[in-house]
């Protein structure tokens, strides 16, 4: 699979339509609206043409807005693990505000009985709020050629996967701390240009179309290599970010 800024541009600007809808239906019509989070990964997850995307989380929210936008883009699908049946409706009638239905299939139930159902996951998001992340994390069946395994809301000290992918035997792997918002740690999995990732004095960006990309400046990265495997982890702090 070929890396398609096109398919990026496209769902980058869908999330970003759909996070500010879904901000008035919260009544936060005065909350600014910035290249943040959710339309950074759904234009990572667009871009890479990710088919199966799996989230698990406790409810709907601009996360599950941003893949499910991202599958309608790749012609993919998106599967959202709910815990607990409560949440159901609620995240449902946020889809549905969404026109997105079609896009997202939700499951209820134990995650880590769950997980296992779906193998060669191109693109997968887990909240970190729950005791047993670590674990689901490791359940994952990722797709060993190409895929993304995003930790969210790492905070007050937990950590990812920090590169290690049990079922990824060979191949190129790395873990960016950090790469936009806070805690939030992305995984990636194959060649680094088949993400439209490139390396730049004191930036990174990530090619969502011609002449537009998320650029990231004044930031400190941290580069260590683990001389056993060879895997690169990378882990960042960014100071400021804009789209241009």
């Amino acid at each position: 699979m070929v890396w398609s800024p096109k398919s990026a541009t496209n769902a980058y600007i869908d999330t970003l339509k759909l996070c500010k809808h879904d901000n008035k239906r919260r009544n936060d019509a005065h909350k600014p609206v910035e290249p943040e989070t959710s339309e950074f990964i759904s234009a990572l997850a667009a871009g890479m043409s990710a088919q199966l995307i799996v989230e698990v989380s406790s409810e709907a929210s601009q996360s599950t807005l941003a893949l499910a936008a991202a599958a309608r883009e790749t012609g993919g699908r998106l599967v959202c693990i709910l815990p607990e049946e409560e949440s159901l409706e609620a995240s449902k009638d946020v889809i549905e505000e969404s026109g997105l239905n079609d896009m997202v299939k939700f499951e209820v139930g134990n995650p880590s009985e769950l997980l296992p159902k779906y193998e060669n996951i191109d693109f997968s998001l887990v909240d970190c709020k729950t005791e047993s992340y670590k674990d689901l994390l490791r359940l994952l069946d990722v797709n060993p050629s190409r895929s993304v395994v995003v930790a969210n809301n790492l905070r007050e000290g937990k950590e990812g996967l920090c590169g290690d992918v049990p079922c990824v035997k060979n191949g190129e792997i790395r873990s960016m701390k950090h790469p936009i918002g806070e805690g939030m740690e992305v995984t990636m999995i194959g060649k680094r240009d088949e993400f439209g990732i490139r390396d730049r004095k004191g930036s990174r960006s990530i090619r969502v179309g011609q002449g537009r990309r998320i650029a990231r400046s004044n930031s400190k990265w941290v580069t260590k290599i683990d001389e056993e495997s060879g895997e690169e982890h990378i882990y960042r702090i960014a100071k400021s970010i804009s789209l241009i």
